[in-house]
């Protein structure tokens, strides 16, 4: 590849993961951490670029077309089934509707009042919709136009607030959590943006975009989507550092916000006045509307692949985007109660898959080691799956989970998964030497 389409393509695909999550996320937690800002960043971004870049790179060394097939290394049925939760929960049942709604409550909402959701979801949603109808146009429209265009709003607020702190870092204490465990705490604050899932979600559109640029051979075609994806990742990383330190230092002046959403309204009115509610509007409009033109795309062409005897690419986009829709105005606080679990049973098993996908770069891994990690996984992914639920659907399990808390390791750090994982290697390795030696 050319040097700018490569940087196109990692425009592309940081535009597609950078999400307005991430534009809230690191700006609260340089609120709750100030002084000890670097150190919770440094926490924060392991999870929320380490993980994501390392998914990119585990699609690249394994030569997989899209998550779908690294999934399949599992099984073909499980890998289809694992796959269709994972775009159906990270698509239209949650953050495709949560595009919409964080634009209009964070973005248009301070500028219009209360009662404009529905009108301007339907915008939002038309625009999209345009957008994800030319899935080859993709690159264009979000590596080309809409990310850098994000950026330049986005600099214009960053560049604002660091030129002119207002106050240093060290005017207000760190939050009690963040005293003692600035580090942890921002290491598990990286897991709420949920790129790692995204990464495998949006795999198969590097790679097809990559194809379309005359990039043939498998080799390349890895090693392009592994470059790629450390050029977006170091975007990322510049990004959250810069966040972050705006919001460690706005904390002196302005307090505490309740989550990161009101922060950047308060930082942006603090510099430009009324003004900066219109900055802020548009940077998080751009934010939402790349991101939700990248999961339309993904999850349209996912189920065309897996049903080719179903609907449509278009018919997919307009149904999912339809669907949104509705959730966005609807049922969308109801539908994340439910959706934060199901992301919770999903994280561990996208990790051990990209973790199993590293290792086939330098040794043989057995299809009965995928079998057995998945296996020993899900057990602890369950346990995940039920903690996570609101308190009512929970109140049935609080037994088993006060037993779990007590006797699984890790399982209140949220890494119960681990000790499993490495049993799961044994118990596969073991399985595969007992099948050669059947079959000598």
């Amino acid at each position: 590849m050319k040097a700018r389409d490569r940087i196109s393509v990692a425009v592309m695909l940081f535009g597609m993961l950078f999400g307005a999550g991430n534009l809230i996320f690191p700006v609260h937690l340089g609120q709750l951490a100030a002084g000890n800002v670097w150190v919770a960043t440094l926490g924060f971004v392991i999870t929320a670029v380490g993980l994501p870049l390392l998914g990119v790179a585990a699609l690249g060394a394994s030569r997989a077309s899209g998550g779908l097939e690294l999934a399949q290394k599992v099984g073909g049925t499980w890998g289809i089934a694992f796959m269709s939760v994972l775009y159906l929960t990270i698509g239209p049942f949650f953050a495709i509707p949560r595009c919409a709604s964080v634009t209009y409550t964070v973005g248009i909402e301070p500028l219009v009042g209360s009662s404009w959701l529905p009108a301007c979801t339907v915008v939002f949603f038309a625009i999209a919709v345009l957008l994800a109808m030319r899935p080859g146009q993709i690159l264009t429209w979000i590596g080309k136009v809409i990310t850098p265009l994000f950026l330049v709003f986005l600099a214009v607020l960053l560049i604002t607030a660091l030129v002119n702190p207002l106050s240093s870092v060290d005017a207000a204490a760190a939050s009690a959590n963040y005293q003692t465990n600035a580090f942890s705490n921002g290491f598990f604050e990286g897991y709420n943006t949920m790129d790692v899932l995204a990464a495998l979600a949006f795999g198969g559109v590097v790679v097809d975009v990559i194809r379309r640029l005359g990039v043939s051979d498998g080799g390349a075609v890895a090693g392009e989507v592994v470059r790629c994806g450390a050029v977006s990742c170091a975007i990322m990383v510049v990004i959250y550092g810069a966040l972050a330190l705006v919001g460690a230092q706005s904390v002196g002046a302005l307090g505490v916000s309740e989550n990161g959403g009101i922060a950047l309204t308060q930082i942006a009115t603090a510099y430009f006045g009324p003004a900066g509610l219109v900055i802020l509007a548009v940077t998080v409009a751009l934010a939402c509307l790349k991101v939700a033109v990248g999961l339309l795309v993904s999850c349209a062409e996912f189920f065309r692949e897996v049903l080719p005897k179903g609907p449509s690419y278009r018919a997919w986009v307009l149904l999912f985007a339809v669907f949104s829709l509705v959730i966005a105005n609807a049922g969308l606080t109801r539908v994340i109660e439910y959706a934060v679990p199901v992301l919770m049973f999903l994280y561990p098993l996208a990790i051990v898959l990209i973790g199993l996908a590293l290792a086939g770069r330098w040794v043989s891994v057995p299809r009965q080691v995928y079998v057995a990690v998945v296996a020993c996984v899900t057990v602890t992914c369950v346990l995940d799956f039920l903690n996570g639920l609101p308190e009512v659907a929970r109140a049935p399990f609080e037994g088993l989970l006060a037993g779990a808390s007590a006797y699984v390791p890790l399982f209140d750090m949220g890494l119960s998964w681990l000790l499993p994982a490495v049993l799961g290697v044994v118990i596969g390795l073991v399985a595969h030497t007992i099948a050669t030696r059947k079959a000598a």
